[in-house]
């Protein structure tokens, strides 16, 4: 019985290449009790009109035109905008989805306690532009709040989120948010549940314009890494992230938890503080080369 109503959160922005083979993925979910809600971005291409062609025969399937934001604040926007629901799970515009994703998610989060914000997210495999197969998602996950502050192992269109979550993300917008998916990482981790499929029910589609390290080789892995962390600012965000966040939920957070992020909000370099996080007791990262890493930036005052 589908008695939970779901939100589809979509941010387009000149997608017309991938969009009609993901509002397909969409529309043919065995789980039909679902809303889907599109933000563009101010496109400049056919995006508007597929939506709209559409949206003729779907009328569940509803569009908000905005002036450019980016991604990130895209999504927030969606949040605010969605009529208030259940569940709310977000989605890329140039992604595949599994039939049964939300039926999986929704079955997951029905088991949680809905007074906390919880989250469901799978597993993924990457596909090349073409939709040709490239490669399996590790099944194996790290995730917890430690781990949610130095990066994201929940990939946005994998997500799904209950209302509570929802109500923490719109009633806390960041000004300092490195990604959307990120940011409600940290929230479930830190104060509510997280449930992990490990069955891919995304084909990722990896080309040229994806932003995240996920499904990179080794060699493009420590390329991207050497890139982001030591010719970017992206340290400098994620600190600044970091530092809102506990602005936002320190005091809400368990002890454990409370402590550990206050490591990483000291706006100037603390080597007391280095120290404790380069020796800290318990991992941050699954892989021991990335741990490694890691310990390196914070010993140097990187993060």
């Amino acid at each position: 019985m589908e008695d939970k109503k779901v939100a589809i959160l979509i941010s387009t922005y000149n997608g017309e290449k991938y969009l009609k083979e993901q509002l397909d993925s969409l529309l043919n979910q065995t789980y039909k009790n679902i809303d889907i809600y599109i933000r563009d971005d101010n496109s400049k291409d056919n995006t508007i009109k597929i939506i709209q062609d559409y949206m003729k025969n779907k009328s569940n399937i509803k569009l908000i035109k905005g002036k450019n934001l980016g991604f990130v604040r895209s999504f927030f926007e969606l949040l605010k905008n969605a009529e208030e629901t259940d569940y709310y799970a977000y989605c890329d515009q140039d992604d595949v989805w599994m039939e049964d994703k939300i039926q999986r998610a929704v079955d997951s989060l029905s088991k949680l306690d809905e007074n906390k914000p919880n989250l469901y997210f799978s597993n993924s495999d990457y596909y090349d532009g073409e939709m040709n197969f490239v490669a399996h998602g590790d099944p194996k996950k790290v995730y917890n709040f430690r781990n949610s502050l130095v990066e994201c192992v929940s990939q946005g269109m994998t997500m799904c989120i209950n209302k509570k979550a929802r109500d923490y993300i719109v009633d806390n917008i960041p000004q300092n948010c490195v990604f959307h998916d990120w940011w409600t990482y940290m929230i479930c981790a830190g104060m509510g549940n997280i449930f992990y499929d490990e069955k891919p029910l995304v084909k990722y589609r990896r080309h040229t314009k994806s932003v995240t390290a996920e499904g990179k080789n080794f060699i493009e892995l420590q390329m991207w890494r050497i890139r982001k962390f030591l010719k970017t600012d992206e340290l400098k965000k994620i600190k600044k992230q970091l530092i809102e966040f506990e602005v936002y939920f320190g005091k809400e957070l368990e002890e454990e938890n409370k402590k550990v992020l206050h490591l990483f909000t000291n706006e100037k370099y603390s080597f007391s503080k280095a120290i404790v996080k380069t020796f800290y007791p318990k991992r941050f990262r699954k892989k021991f080369s990335d741990e490694i890493l890691l310990r390196i930036l914070f010993l140097i005052g990187k993060l």
